[in-house]
């Protein structure tokens, strides 16, 4: 009898082979073949009538086929095919469609699905470039085919991403294939007992209106007729909410064990005396806004208890988060213990070394009496220098050390560390953290030191619920007094002179000016800064990247955008080398102008910071170097050119390095040829906001949560079912109902169902998340 743990290969149609290619797409069980669900429905129940069809539109048609031919093109082969309805037709097109040459047969029935476009030569005719098709059972099919034409017309039928491999006999695993395996799987599975598959209590499930986990699997596979197709399409069937809360609960519920876990562990109970309180008041360098004061307090608070913290430190750009994460820092150096600072990114670890320098390098400890000690040690230092940075962090020479992953290496140990700042920009993952968290001391004994995570850029609402789950939150959602609005204005390089023109107003009047460049220097340059380096708008034949849940898969389509390297590409941006030279010495001739990029030394970037700071440099030429950590009030103008090559966070951090003193800043968007129709989502959102936490969400909802962060580096999870971008609400509804059956316990629920859920999740959360003890 077929069960939800059976080995896939058990299943009829599919064996050992296919059973193979299968395990290569993370399906092994019957329950995992399951939750691969349908990315669309067709409605051959009420196909769209040909006389009714609309230009534009994604459209799924049922018609028989009239003719085909096979066309020699210029292009290569063209295969097209006229499908009919009564009096009315259709054309489709494929190119290089030789393999469809014998494919169709007249008087078949066909069901297609693909973008309608108006014909150019017949008035109120239409064609399919490159359409999904389907060739349907015909009446007098004989066989498996009639036992399986219910399935094919006649109602909705849902259509699958393919699973790859092949059948035994070499066929594809179509979409039909699917179907057919999945009605013999529910088939089988009705003889079994299906309440004993259930995933949520009883009294849980009648309280929020939820379906029975069973009936709603096969209600997604196979809607029942009168389901409204709108409905499947989005994900907001009855049925679909609750595989949706099912997968974020068990999610929310994994995180909220992780917090109880942690409570339960011992750390250090730091001491915030009068010497703490004097160290911090030495470093401040204005007075600190109210939300630095409360958020402030709310990591003391944590660092006082001997219980480890875990905090979230999130905060507009220019709201002060480093000076508040230096002075966490201060509270366990001041208590004699270590504190790390890791950033994902040389350049960002060099630019946090120099903001510690400066604002520690000047003041004493009240502890010792001494300069506080400050290390560097990045990947790229030569290994004397490393190994002398190692040694100082080792015999407790070093009070604060900053750095990358060069710091979560078996090489590096700590005398005694009692604070990580994770500067996480959106890169780091769990592991990660988790890894530096976990760094022996001098005893040889792992230790369990405070950590606190800042995000350079607000992070949306729903992956702070999930990436950052098992942290508390602590929000910086106030500026420092008077911060003007910078005024943010897009235009084009053929508008360059105008631009040039007003820097040079602006420097006239004392002011000070960044030009920002994507690459370094030009063509040899691999732009590893840049969120963007490929062309967006390039129509080529691409494989297109579709999106279950954040499952990232691939397939074939024509004339689609895909970022694509073109010959050249590199030697038409603008490099920040070579526009320094050319500025010099024409638009902005007379100015004092300087160069800052990543492959400078520290010391380099260092002496030409502190120029510009004094003023000695009129105009900084730079790349994404001075994204974070750079604060000169005098600086007045943000200049981005190649503006539709930035990201979102990337633009919004570079303007926030204007905008710090009391005289009106600007930030100019400078874009250079084509410009996608997503660039300019992000340049109008741009122009449109300041507001860092309404931009994340607009990036998470364009780039979805795989292509923000980038899936696996980042540790997102993949959800079968669940989608961030558009599941905002259940997972809210998630986390409430999470904690509120690990705390508050359900008189209602049984202690079976109890102990039922903490051992799917205990099962599913190191299958599927691996991250039980992270």
């Amino acid at each position: 009898m077929l069960e939800l743990s059976t080995p896939i290969k058990y299943v009829k149609r599919v064996g050992d082979r296919v059973a193979e290619g299968l395990a290569k797409r993370g399906v092994e069980t019957v329950e995992d073949l399951l939750y691969h669900l349908p990315f669309r429905y067709e409605d051959r129940l009420n196909p769209v009538a040909m006389n009714a069809l609309v230009a534009g539109t994604m459209s799924s048609v049922i018609g028989e086929v009239r003719g085909s031919v096979l066309l020699k093109t210029r292009g290569g082969p063209l295969f097209e095919m006229t499908v009919g309805q009564g009096l009315s037709s259709l054309k489709c097109m494929w190119f290089n469609g030789t393999y469809l040459k014998d494919k169709f047969k007249p008087g078949q029935m066909v069901a297609l699905y693909g973008k309608l476009e108006a014909s150019r030569s017949s008035a109120g005719k239409f064609k399919m470039i490159q359409p999904q098709f389907e060739i349907l059972p015909d009446a007098g099919a004989t066989g498996s085919d009639a036992e399986f034409a219910m399935l094919e017309m006649g109602r909705i039928v849902p259509v699958y991403e393919s699973l790859g491999g092949t059948t035994p006999w070499g066929a594809k695993l179509t979409s039909k294939w699917t179907r057919r395996v999945m009605w013999s799987v529910f088939e089988q599975l009705a003889e079994g007992n299906i309440e004993a598959s259930e995933t949520l209590p009883k009294a849980q499930r009648e309280r929020l209106g939820l379906p029975g986990r069973m009936e709603s699997l096969r209600s997604i596979h196979f809607p029942e007729a009168g389901t409204p197709i709108t409905q499947l399409m989005s994900a907001a069937t009855p049925a679909h909410r609750r595989l949706i809360f099912e997968e974020l609960f068990y999610l929310e519920l994994g995180l909220e064990l992780k917090r109880r876990r942690m409570r339960e562990r011992e750390g250090t109970a730091f001491v915030t005396d009068a010497r703490v309180r004097e160290a911090i008041k030495q470093v401040l360098p204005f007075h600190p806004t109210t939300a630095q004061k409360r958020v402030l307090g709310e990591i003391v608070e944590d660092m006082r208890k001997p219980q480890p913290m875990r905090r979230l430190l999130q905060g507009d750009v220019g709201s002060g988060k480093t000076i508040v994460a230096m002075q966490a820092a201060l509270v366990a150096i001041e208590n004699g213990y270590q504190a790390a600072l890791m950033a994902p990114t040389e350049i960002l670890a060099t630019q946090h070394y120099l903001s510690a320098r400066k604002l520690l390098g000047e003041v004493l400890s009240p502890r010792t009496g001494r300069p506080y000690r400050v290390t560097l040690l990045t990947g790229s230092l030569d290994e004397a220098m490393k190994r002398e940075a190692r040694g100082r962090i080792f015999r407790g020479e070093t009070d604060l050390a900053i750095g990358t992953h060069a710091l979560i290496e078996d090489k590096v140990d700590f005398d005694s560390l009692g604070l990580v700042i994770v500067d996480e920009q959106h890169r780091f993952g769990v592991q990660q953290r988790f890894k530096l968290m976990k760094k022996p001391g001098a005893d040889g004994v792992s230790s369990e030191p405070d950590v606190l995570v800042m995000t350079a850029t607000p992070i949306p609402r729903t992956l702070a619920l999930t990436l950052y789950g098992d942290l508390d939150a602590s929000v910086i959602d106030e500026l420092p007094p008077g911060r003007m609005p910078i005024v943010t204005r897009r235009t084009t390089e053929e508008r360059a002179d105008d631009v040039w023109a007003f820097v040079r107003k602006q420097v006239a009047l004392g002011r000070q000016a960044y030009l920002v460049y994507p690459v370094i220097e030009g063509a040899k340059d691999d732009q590893p800064e840049l969120d963007f380096p490929m062309d967006e708008t390039e129509p080529v034949e691409a494989t297109v990247k579709t999106t279950r849940g954040n499952k990232v898969t691939a397939k074939k389509a024509t004339a689609k955008p895909k970022q694509t390297k073109l010959p050249g590409l590199k030697q038409e941006l603008r490099s920040a080398t070579a526009m320094h030279d050319e500025l010099r010495n024409g638009a902005l001739a007379g100015l004092r102008l300087g160069l800052l990029h990543g492959r400078l030394s520290a010391d380099e970037k260092e002496v030409t910071m502190n120029r510009f700071k004094r003023g000695d440099i009129d105009v900084l030429v730079a790349t994404t170097v001075i994204e974070v950590g750079v604060d000169v009030p005098n600086a007045s103008v943000m200049v981005i050119e190649h503006a539709e090559r930035f990201g979102m966070a990337q633009m919004h951090q570079l303007r926030g390095r204007v905008g710090r003193g009391a005289a009106k800043s600007f930030c100019i968007l400078m874009t250079g040829g084509r410009v996608s129709e997503q660039a300019e989502a992000r340049l109008d959102a741009m122009v449109r906001t300041q507001n860092g936490f309404e931009l994340a969400e607009l990036d998470l909802e364009q780039r979805g949560p795989g292509e923000f962060f980038g899936t696996r580096q980042a540790g997102l999870p993949e959800f079968r079912v669940a989608n961030l971008v558009r599941d905002r609400a259940l997972l809210e509804l998630a986390k409430m109902e999470a904690a509120r059956f690990a705390l508050q316990p359900d008189p209602a629920i049984s202690r079976e169902e109890t102990d039922a859920v903490w051992a799917r999740l205990k099962h599913q959360w190191q299958r599927r998340y691996g991250l039980v003890e992270a």
